[in-house]
Parts: structure tokens; sequence; C-alpha cells
């Protein structure tokens, strides 16, 4: 099954903050990864503990993509936020989150 990846308002403010290759690597890997098996645990993908952002994380480098899998009616992904990890502190759009 192929699933539909969307972006929320807050995460395309997200990507807005993010430099061109950053945004340009978030937006291949997302494409790539989560089209396909975005509940599947990986190295990189893994189901979150309970928290304000998701269910769900991608890790791709330094860079976080926290997202949401809806699977009827339509097979959706929604991309919720993307945020950017410098050593223990996960910053989202310009606020740091502790997770």
């Amino acid at each position: 099954m192929t699933y539909r990846v969307e972006y929320s308002p807050d995460a395309v403010k997200h990507l807005r903050i993010l430099n061109a290759r950053q945004r340009a690597t978030i937006l291949d890997v997302a494409a790539g990864q989560l089209a396909q098996h975005p509940t599947v645990e990986t190295g990189n993908r893994r189901r979150m503990r309970p928290n304000p952002l998701a269910p769900w994380a991608l890790r791709v480098g330094n860079l976080r993509v926290y997202y949401d899998v809806q699977h009827s009616p339509d097979a959706v992904v929604f991309i919720l936020a993307i945020g950017v990890k410098r050593r223990n502190v996960l910053y989202v759009g310009e606020e740091a989150i502790l997770l």
C-alpha cells in the first residue's frame, strides 16, 4: 500500500526555517521512507512514547520528522513537526522542546 505524504501548516513553517540542503533531504527521505511502510520500526524510524508532537519519529542525521499515520479511509502520513537535534535539545521551529 502506498501512503500519501501531507505536511501540516506548522511543518511547512518548520521547513522554511531550514536551509535548502536540509529541506531537500527531508523532502526526499520523507517521500521515500514514509510512502511505503511508515509504521514499520527501523533504526531510523520508531514509535515514540506519548508526547505533545506525534506518535512516530523519523531520524535523518540531526534532523527529526514527527508524523502520524491514518490507514483508512485513505492511507495518509501527516507530517506534524520537523526539528533539528543539537546535542540533547530538539529545536522545532524557533522553540526548544524537551521530549
